[in-house]
């Protein structure tokens, strides 16, 4: 089936929470459709390469021959004491260090701060195991590639919940399961992907939390989005597979979509989209997120030339 839209810019593959090689990204992409597709893995550089008939090929030149433009970028996950801050970044320079120091951050990070939580759960019934975590729905990975939905997925897989996103709610909403994990500050890493020429777009703004911790305040969201665009935030997400994510506000996402596309669409800033694509169905989830699912139209792509300019 075709996607909805010409143009997704925010989709994983398993190097980081996704279930599809970048390969397998890429050719799913132009099955549906697809133009302009963005690999946006969380916290980690974008890969440079697939193997095809067992060579090595850049994966932007593969993409072009199947017909599909794609963006490199990265997910950053922001702010410790605020949940669900992340930026999407496109145009950095990713053989930066940073990268590797943010890739070496994240991975401590997360190693030290899921294995709390995992015997928080298990302290109070919720009865799972760093190993089982690790096993990731019968293929084991390393310490490395643990992401926090996979701690989610092994909650319903054992019946505690019903879907990743119930459990996902559930931990949020918990003091004693919500385990703060260490992050970088969203200010901080504006200006280094603009220090390096990127472009900076806040992903599913309406995932962050009513109430930030910001500076020792409390502040509501709109001021905290007020913050990162004085930081110099090119980008906004308004298209985006709320219905099918952890929000549990009030708005369907077509009342997000059209609030964000009137109070920042003025202002000069991009009106992003994407499918936030995980390949879920591989791990049987019911109605997954698909590729082109959200996402923006080719017309209003080709507007934003702080994008069109990453594809030349």
């Amino acid at each position: 089936m075709l996607a909805n839209y010409e143009c997704d810019l925010h989709g994983h593959t398993n190097r980081s929470d996704g279930n599809d090689l970048p390969v397998e990204f890429v050719n799913h992409a132009c099955e549906r459709g697809v133009k302009v597709a963005a690999i946006t893995d969380h916290d980690v550089a974008p890969p440079e390469s697939v193997i095809i008939d067992g060579k090595k090929e850049d994966i932007t030149v593969y993409a072009l021959k199947r017909g599909l433009q794609l963006l490199k970028g990265i997910e950053v996950s922001c702010e410790t004491l605020t949940d669900d801050v992340h930026l999407v970044c496109f145009g950095a320079q990713w053989e930066d260090e940073f990268f590797e120091e943010l890739d070496r951050f994240t991975i401590k990070s997360k190693v030290e701060s899921y294995k709390r939580l995992v015997n928080i759960l298990r302290e109070n019934g919720i009865c799972v195991s760093w190993e089982e975590v690790l096993e990731n729905n019968g293929m084991t990975i390393s310490e490395e590639k643990i992401q926090k939905k996979m701690i989610f997925e092994l909650m319903t897989k054992k019946g505690y919940t019903d879907s990743w996103k119930e459990a996902k709610l559930l931990v949020k909403k918990s003091p004693i399961f919500n385990v703060r994990r260490e992050k970088p500050n969203a200010v901080d890493v504006i200006q280094k992907i603009h220090g390096q020429g990127g472009t900076v777009i806040l992903a599913h703004p309406f995932l962050i939390n009513e109430e930030v911790s910001y500076g020792g305040a409390r502040i509501n969201r709109e001021a905290f989005i007020e913050i990162l665009i004085e930081a110099g935030l090119d980008g906004i997400e308004a298209c985006y597979t709320y219905d099918k994510t952890s929000y549990d506000g009030e708005m369907q996402k077509e009342e997000i979509e059209r609030y964000i596309r009137q109070k920042y669409g003025p202002r000069g800033l991009i009106i992003s989209g994407g499918s936030d694509y995980h390949a879920d169905g591989k791990k049987g989830v019911v109605n997954p997120r698909d590729i082109g699912e959200c996402g923006i139209s080719l017309e209003e792509f080709n507007q934003y030339s702080k994008l069109t300019r990453l594809l030349t």
